[in-house]
């Protein structure tokens, strides 16, 4: 029998985005250990371990972006995919994949194989990272989507702290077991989250799609209804998917051309720039290169170790009152908040390492070429603090709103191809930083910091005049705020102009207001109905 309780689906499918946090420290807490350096050494031959400079700066970027190259490509199959086998089931095929690919890791006899092995375990993450939000987002009720959704950042940051502190406690085996058995335990998660997703129900807004109304409303009574089926918040659930089904008869064939298509581009750009944004944050440099940084600042072995996992905990642990608080906050103020204050932690980084740090020579600090700059003393100090401040910013705001954002701005047609596509944005985005960042430590040094801070002044710029606010509407209802026959044409309603109405819909979940007299859009004569329809048929 299927699984009702909502908090029990998202905790089995958030899974799929733990393993892209297995991956991220899998490689962040051993690049920096002689075992790996000495194994992948393409420097001259090291007189002791302790000499070993590793795999070349360019090199390591392309192993390292091995894993977003394989994601984009992942992400943008995934669309075809879940739209074909269903959410659940394109799912379910991730673990597998991830399984096949771990064991060319730690199988791994040279760079070539260990770079195959990372881009097989990518596809799989593009697959889960796209679907999972689509998944929980087509399940969840509309006044608790964004903790739902949001639950796949967190089940990120617990993946990347796992898998660090596996890393820490193998450093001390000598050989290449030191990085073999944590890249091998990665499967044991992908196992448990194939197993899990069994036991979970279909998503009922793509049962409809396919026709199968008599399973869509028994997994809405199952989930929604808590087995009653007369629930009035089953009925109107049903009601609406039932109305985008029908509209959506006259184009049912979606490609994805069609999210590029006037009445379409608006929500496109929005959904492919959260995951773009996100990126260019400059979290990146935080979690697969934090040891870089933190050698800068003068951190060795054990301490270096350590004082990198520090930013993994407060990236758990920050990450959980946007679990609690999300839909009372919004997207908007969260988004705006966390660009602002990462914008500030990342201009002090650059600025402490211009003022008080000096260039390190051609090998860097301690035979590291990437950490190129050294810097000493309080200011050191005030790096290592700028540094976790900024991951503190990141955890509660653009980590996990970048998930649950995408997939409430697309209608039911297309919503598997665009959130496909809004997250091969995301992969692109990290294959090309995880590569660029290595190289740009050696070269631009400390203007690194510098060029991330004004990525996010200009996130911030973006977001206030062209991302609306979705909390507490259903997904339907989002789909109208862009088809607002009041609001410019193909933008609808200003974004600055949209509010939060999460205790509306909360009364409305619970059988406590009339849907007829809930004051906002109404379905029946909804903008998005109406007007694309029409569009439909002339297109």
């Amino acid at each position: 029998m299927a699984v009702g309780n909502i908090y029990l689906i998202a905790a089995i499918s958030v899974v799929g985005g733990g393993l892209f946090g297995f991956d991220i420290s899998s490689m962040s807490a051993i690049i920096g250990t002689n075992q790996y350096k000495c194994y992948f050494n393409q420097g001259p031959t090291p007189a002791s371990s302790d000499d070993c400079t590793g795999p070349e700066a360019s090199v390591q970027g392309g192993i390292t972006a091995a894993m977003p190259g394989g994601s984009f490509l992942g992400a943008l199959a995934s669309g075809f995919l879940s739209d074909i086998l269903g959410r659940r089931k394109a799912i379910m095929l991730g673990p597998i994949i991830w399984c096949v690919g771990s064991i060319l890791i730690c199988a791994a006899q040279n760079i070539g194989m260990l770079v195959v092995g990372r881009f097989i375990n990518g596809f799989c993450v593009g697959i889960c990272s796209a679907q999972v939000p689509v998944y929980i987002s087509e399940l969840a009720p509309p006044s608790k989507r964004g903790r739902f959704v949001g639950a796949q950042q967190w089940a990120i940051t617990w993946g990347i702290l796992i898998m660090f502190y596996i890393s820490y406690a193998t450093s001390g085996i000598d050989g290449t077991a030191a990085f073999r058995i944590p890249w091998g335990l990665q499967m044991i998660p992908a196992i448990g989250l194939f197993i899990g997703m069994i036991f979970l129900p279909e998503s009922p807004r793509w049962l409809a799609r396919k026709g199968r109304w008599e399973e869509c409303r028994a997994v809405l009574t199952l989930v929604h209804g808590k087995g009653n089926p007369d629930s009035p918040f089953v009925h109107r659930e049903l009601q609406e998917i039932k109305e985008m089904c029908e509209f959506e008869k006259n184009n049912s064939d979606v490609t994805y051309l069609e999210l590029f298509k006037p009445h379409m581009i608006n929500r496109t750009h929005i959904g492919l720039f959260t995951q773009i944004w996100s990126q260019l944050t400059g979290m990146n440099v935080m979690m697969y290169y934090i040891t870089y940084v933190f050698t800068m600042a003068g951190l060795k072995s054990n301490n270096l170790l350590l004082s990198s996992s520090i930013q993994y905990v407060i990236n758990v642990c920050m990450t959980v009152p946007a679990l609690l608080y999300v839909d009372r906050w919004g997207r908007r103020p969260t988004l705006l908040v966390g660009a602002a204050l990462m914008m500030t932690f990342l201009f002090a980084n650059g600025g402490i390492l211009a003022s008080y740090g000096h260039y390190a020579g051609p090998n860097g600090v301690d035979n590291t070429p990437e950490a190129s700059w050294e810097v000493s003393g309080a200011p050191s100090k005030a790096l290592i603090a700028s540094s976790y401040l900024f991951v503190a910013s990141y955890a509660p705001t653009w980590g996990p709103v970048s998930w649950i954002y995408p997939p409430e701005l697309y209608p039911l047609r297309v919503r598997g191809k665009a959130v496909a596509l809004a997250t091969s944005g995301n992969w692109a985005f990290n294959f090309a930083l995880g590569y660029f960042v290595p190289p740009a430590f050696v070269n631009i040094k400390w203007q690194t910091y510098i060029l991330f801070g004004v990525f996010c002044v200009s996130m911030f710029v973006h977001v206030f005049f062209m991302f609306p606010e979705t909390a507490g509407k259903t997904l339907e209802e989002v789909s109208d705020l862009f088809t607002d026959p009041q609001g410019p044409k193909y933008i609808g309603t200003p974004a600055w102009k949209t509010r939060i109405s999460t205790k509306r819909v909360a009364l409305l979940e619970r059988g406590e207001v009339d849907p007829e007299k809930n004051g906002g859009y109404h379905e029946e004569s909804s903008p998005e109905r109406l007007s694309e329809t029409e569009k439909a048929g002339r297109e």
